[in-house]
């Protein structure tokens, strides 16, 4: 058995399907520094105390995109789906949003007890999804839709119906403050990432949860839980939208009950297919979900940079996504069609060895 070196992990490395979607993003920001040869400045402003630039924007953006993500390709792998993660959203941001509305004193544990009820209600909703489907027995499709529908109308019972406004700067910092010059939200974002994927790769969890998707009844007889895994992927699920609704709330302050988190789930659907987790369950990628997500918030920032037209911006981003899809389908093939080469001339070694 040839030894593990450093060389082959990295070759096996680039074998990963999220590798198209680097190379998209080294496209994308290629044509933006073709237009304007100052698009990747990075400049540090004495006003925020911290650095500011377009890919600097492109972290802070791609931050919620980034926590649905990750908690979506946990679900997706074990064969499921979670369509409620923006109601999830809506959810947790009406509810800090009416806390600190009716909590005026502005302090930091007002805005820390604020963020605490938004993930733990966010976490609630994911709680029904779970017994809906390993309880129940709905479709994860099913169950899921019927959260998306009803968890907005329960952010508009939160609200009165009413988009909210509060006023916390230490809740506003979350999104708009800084940290040794790095945006807060990229920092939180990359840092709860970070421990998601040690926990999942460094643990059972990540290949249990795996089991799941790829065959749940042999993961039965070999001893897994698959009721406690569906709890496990879709509270995680909930809570991380949880944590996005945090920080598209303390953006700007306010939770629009209509808008906030709207059609979150097709882009980290998105994200999580880009990197390479496929719908079927099974394998999934943390790091490709980190790539889809940054992808779509590049491909955002180039829409609007490049002055896409708003009727058009549909029809450009369905183009780029469909050139990356056929890549990755491409890059599969050949793969395929490489091991049946050599598993056909193993085979005829075989037969003229006999």
């Amino acid at each position: 058995m040839n030894p593990t070196t450093p060389a082959s992990k990295l070759r096996e490395s680039l074998k990963q399907p999220y590798w198209w979607g680097v190379l998209a993003i080294f496209v994308l920001l290629s044509v933006n520094v073709i237009k304007d040869p100052s698009y990747l400045a990075i400049s540090y402003s004495s006003v925020s105390h911290g650095f500011v630039g377009n890919l600097v924007d492109i972290l802070r953006y791609s931050a919620p995109t980034l926590m649905v993500a990750v908690g979506m390709s946990l679900v997706i792998a074990t064969a499921g789906i979670d369509l409620s993660v923006g109601s999830g959203m809506v959810v947790g941001g009406a509810v800090a949003m009416e806390f600190l509305a009716a909590n005026t004193s502005g302090s930091a544990v007002d805005a820390l007890l604020a963020v605490v009820f938004a993930v733990l209600i966010a976490g609630v909703l994911g709680l029904v999804n779970a017994v809906l489907i390993s309880k129940v027995g709905l479709q994860p499709f099913i169950s899921t839709l019927i959260l998306m529908m009803a968890g907005r109308g329960l952010a508009k019972v939160i609200t009165g119906g009413n988009n909210t406004y509060a006023a916390n700067d230490f809740y506003k910092w979350i999104s708009t403050g800084y940290v040794l010059g790095i945006p807060v939200v990229a920092v939180i974002a990359f840092s709860i990432v970070l421990a998601v994927g040690l926990i999942v790769r460094r643990t059972a969890l990540g290949m249990m949860i795996e089991a799941i998707g790829i065959d749940a009844e042999a993961a039965r007889l070999a001893g897994i839980s698959k009721r406690a895994i569906l709890f496990t992927v879709y509270i995680a699920s909930a809570m991380l939208a949880g944590v996005a609704g945090v920080f598209v709330t303390a953006n700007v302050m306010t939770v629009d009950v209509t808008q906030t988190g709207a059609l979150v789930e097709l882009d980290a659907i998105l994200a999580v297919v880009i990197g390479g987790t496929s719908l079927a369950g099974g394998k999934f990628s943390v790091r490709g979900a980190v790539v889809g997500a940054i992808l779509i918030a590049t491909l955002d920032k180039t829409v609007v940079f490049l002055g896409v037209a708003p009727s058009a911006t549909p029809a450009f981003k369905a183009g780029v996504i469909i050139v990356l899809s056929l890549l990755q389908a491409r890059g599969f093939l050949m793969e395929a069609l490489k091991r049946r080469q050599l598993q056909r001339v193993a085979r005829q070694t075989t037969e003229v060895a006999v």
